[in-house]
């Protein structure tokens, strides 16, 4: 794992799955590797309630009845579609679904607007239908494919990005579970097994790029991944994240907790500032997601580490948050200046502590931007 850039999660945590599966004796839908509470347990993490020799952390921070929900759907006959904003964290719930379901996350279509029919369902070796001719053999099956032949879960990213003739493909694979390959005189048809099901995402912010059809909405449950509001739980998402950021990067660098509070404090206020704007020029053009406010963290510890004194400053904060908030010319940086002024700089007075050097970074990086 250590030679992986990004490991998927059913390598990043196979030995904690490993145990979870062997001490595992509950009833197991299909195929699947560990029951649904423990693949509940696995995702949302261990209570001392649930009576195990060790602690499962939580992996992933939302409703229970969210998981639960979804898990639900992955058991049935239809297919499963997380929906939210950007960074609402859809697809690392998907790929932790998978992980413990069926140990494969990585069987996965991205939907653009040059994904096809053959993303899908099947392609085919060139050089080898020259040589031998059509056959299963010179086929290249799909992930989607791949999936149905394995009975584990297929998955696809950014559904609505795709287009209409690539939704319709998929709705026969939902509701007739096989796929057809006219090409073959014999063993033409490949069955899907049982434990094959379909997570999509979709961006909620692509409404009217290529909205799904109703026969194929009617194949899918939605859950929807609301942006996460509540301080404590967004907290526990950006430690956990800073400590596996951490590790990842081998930093003994020091986070202060004050730093963190003000990295919330700040998101807060925009999300405040964007409901309250009466246009879209008045808004930032960043969702505020809470992967955004991780990105900015990770640009601030890494430049810190790398040119800064080895800790977390709040001027590096604020550059860091500037940097990758002003997208726009010159609206997100007069947002941003606004932003500053009207409230860093009275509660930097009030409040000192770190706002002080917070707001003079911020002042230095939009002077540098403009």
């Amino acid at each position: 794992m250590s030679d992986l850039l990004r490991a998927p999660a059913e390598i990043k945590y196979a030995e904690e799955l490993d145990w979870l599966e062997s001490v595992d004796d509950s009833p197991k839908p299909f195929s699947w590797r560990l029951s649904p509470k423990m693949v509940r347990l696995f995702i949302l993490g261990s209570e001392r309630s649930d009576g195990l020799e060790r602690e499962i952390p939580q992996k992933w921070f939302g409703d229970r009845s969210l998981v639960e929900r979804s898990i639900v759907t992955l058991a049935s006959d239809r297919g499963l579609l997380l929906i939210g904003d950007p960074g609402t964290g859809k697809s690392w719930l998907a790929e932790l679904l998978s992980a413990a379901i069926c140990r494969s996350s990585t069987l996965v279509v991205q939907g653009t607007a040059g994904t096809t029919e053959d993303h899908i369902k099947y392609s085919w070796n060139v050089s080898m239908v020259i040589a031998k001719g059509q056959s299963r053999e010179s086929m290249i099956p799909s992930p989607i494919m791949t999936a149905m032949e394995t009975g584990a879960i297929g998955r696809f990213e950014e559904l609505t990005r795709s287009t209409s003739d690539v939704q319709d493909a998929l709705i026969s694979i939902l509701s007739e579970k096989y796929i057809s390959v006219p090409e073959l005189d014999s063993d033409s048809i490949v069955f899907a097994q049982p434990g094959f099901s379909v997570i999509a995402t979709a961006n909620s912010r692509d409404r009217g790029v290529n909205d799904l059809s109703s026969a194929l909405k009617r194949r899918f449950n939605f859950v929807r991944i609301p942006v996460v509001t509540n301080k404590k739980s967004e907290a526990e998402i950006v430690r956990f994240r800073t400590k596996e950021l951490l590790r990842r990067h081998q930093l003994e660098l020091d986070v202060p907790p004050t730093l963190l509070d003000v990295l919330l404090q700040s998101f807060g206020d925009l999300r405040a500032a964007a409901a309250a704007a009466g246009s879209d020029d008045e808004k930032l053009e960043s969702a505020l997601s809470t992967a955004e406010q991780i990105g900015v963290l990770e640009d601030a510890v890494l430049h810190s580490d790398f040119f800064g004194e080895r800790a977390l400053t709040a001027r590096a904060l604020a550059s860091s948050l500037v940097g990758s908030l002003a997208r726009r010319e010159p609206e997100d940086l007069a947002i941003l200046n606004k932003y500053l002024h009207g409230v860093v700089e009275p509660r930097s007075r009030e409040d000192g502590g770190p706002w002080p050097e917070f707001l003079e970074g911020g002042r230095d990086a939009i002077a540098t931007l403009s």
